[in-house]
């Protein structure tokens, strides 16, 4: 038999050599790990997303130049509430629809204007949620529902504060896709805010 290197050198030759050794790798790369559903596969985003040092300054000053003018002390939007009966594989996508929320319903309106940031922020977020389209939930949805419910109507109980409270958040926000759609966790992540 030929080897390697000769048959390379001629097109039939590279055409059998792809077909031999690179079709297999390229379709077992390309199927979930074993043990994981595809929506969990789905459910996942590249570590360096969340390691670009500009996008995660732009996020972390809007957040603490916003987080300055939040009065309200005793409530908080983001946090391990989201979490309460949701299993960790839904995490992500809990995440995914928390920031679909997030862009929507505050950063994308009027506020848009007021503070520095505001919109590469949300374009940030918003290209995260179109990398986790394919992200579905498994299981029942009841519990992601009534946990992103409760969250909306706290925003719209605490009215514009709450659209501030939210962008004072980002920080969080930040961190908790990170953890929950990551594989490895970001150490000292979830940090809480006084």
């Amino acid at each position: 038999m030929a080897s390697l290197h000769t048959l390379s050198k001629s097109f039939p030759g590279w055409v059998f050599f792809c077909c031999c050794c690179c079709l297999p790798l390229l379709l077992t790369s390309s199927l979930p790990l074993k043990g994981t559903s595809t929506a969990h596969h789905a459910c996942r985003l590249r570590k360096i997303n969340f390691q670009q040092p500009y996008i995660r300054n732009r996020t972390y000053t809007l957040a603490k130049t916003v987080h300055a003018s939040d009065k309200d002390t005793d409530n908080r939007l983001i946090g391990q509430q989201l979490f309460v009966n949701i299993r960790e594989n839904n995490r992500c996508y809990m995440m995914k629809r928390v920031v679909e929320l997030v862009v929507k319903d505050v950063l994308l309106t009027e506020v848009k204007s007021q503070y520095p940031y505001v919109e590469e922020v949300a374009q940030f977020l918003a290209s995260l949620t179109s990398e986790l389209s394919s992200c579905q939930f498994s299981g029942k949805r009841d519990h992601i529902e009534k946990n992103l419910e409760q969250m909306k109507n706290k925003m719209e109980e605490l009215g514009e504060n709450g659209k501030t409270k939210a962008i004072g958040e980002l920080d969080l926000l930040f961190d908790y896709m990170e953890n929950a759609c990551t594989d490895t966790p970001k150490k000292g992540g979830n940090k809480k805010k006084n």
